[in-house]
């Protein structure tokens, strides 16, 4: 692990953070991507002082440019790119009915395009290198659909296909393994971006549940890219005890 390089995107809180610092403290080399800097920053110096080594990024995953220069600049510093973990998202949940347009949109760019565009930055220096593994974090809504989730859910099956499609094509043909993380409920600012007033009720029974915690799932995809070369992870799906759906 010590010699291995990892690129991970929505790295300013919550999962991306958490796993961030995991992958840090496993001896892996981190490129911190998201773009609340100051966050970063306070992250990178966090790994620094534990004795890991970090670098942060400002990248908004909806530019492709900016997520082909995130990679790139990684790949240069380190002298390569070994792990890819798309975390950034959003989940402004709502009603159909009440037509949060903009809100759609958004989360089709980070949700969809966001894991597209750091794939495509990611992907031609994993292929030079005949390795790599590409971690992508859908969500149990990547499986399910539930009332106010009808946008979110698209999203997230979008990502649990993708990733099965990636598998398909790259695993046993170019030596890149593939692995989803869907998560249930857990405790970090994706509730935070829910607009929708008929949602509060959700939102408060959430924060009354005793969810996961975003290193629950860190640990996860520790797991995932520390098997050996010949185990591939294909799927982790984790929900709380206290979850039923």
């Amino acid at each position: 692990m010590s010699e291995r390089v990892a690129v991970v995107t929505g790295a300013s809180s919550g999962i991306g953070r958490a796993t961030a610092l995991a992958l840090a403290g496993s001896g892996m080399r981190v490129a911190l991507g998201a773009r609340r800097t100051e966050r970063l920053k306070d992250l990178e110096s966090e790994i620094a002082v534990a004795g890991g080594t970090a670098a942060s990024y400002t990248v908004d995953v909806t530019k492709q440019d900016q997520c082909k220069a995130f990679v790139d600049d990684t790949a240069e510093r380190w002298g390569r790119v070994d792990v890819l973990v798309n975390n950034a998202g959003l989940m402004p949940l709502s009603f159909v009915k009440n037509l949060h347009v903009d809100e759609w949109d958004r989360m089709i760019d980070v949700n969809i395009k966001g894991v597209l565009y750091c794939t495509a930055a990611a992907l031609p220096h994993m292929l030079g290198a005949g390795s790599g593994h590409i971690v992508n974090v859908s969500s149990v809504a990547g499986r399910i659909v539930f009332p106010a989730g009808s946008v979110y859910c698209a999203t997230k099956h979008a990502v649990t296909a993708f990733s099965e499609g990636l598998r398909q094509e790259l695993s046993s043909r170019k030596g890149i393994r593939v692995t989803c993380i869907e998560p249930g409920v857990v405790a970090t600012e994706l509730t935070d971006t829910i607009t929708d007033d008929s949602l509060k009720g959700f939102v408060e029974g959430s924060k009354k549940m005793e969810t996961l915690r975003s290193e629950d799932i860190a640990e996860a995809v520790v797991y995932a890219v520390s098997s050996p070369k010949h185990v591939s992870v294909n799927e982790i799906l984790i929900r709380p005890t206290a979850q039923e759906r």
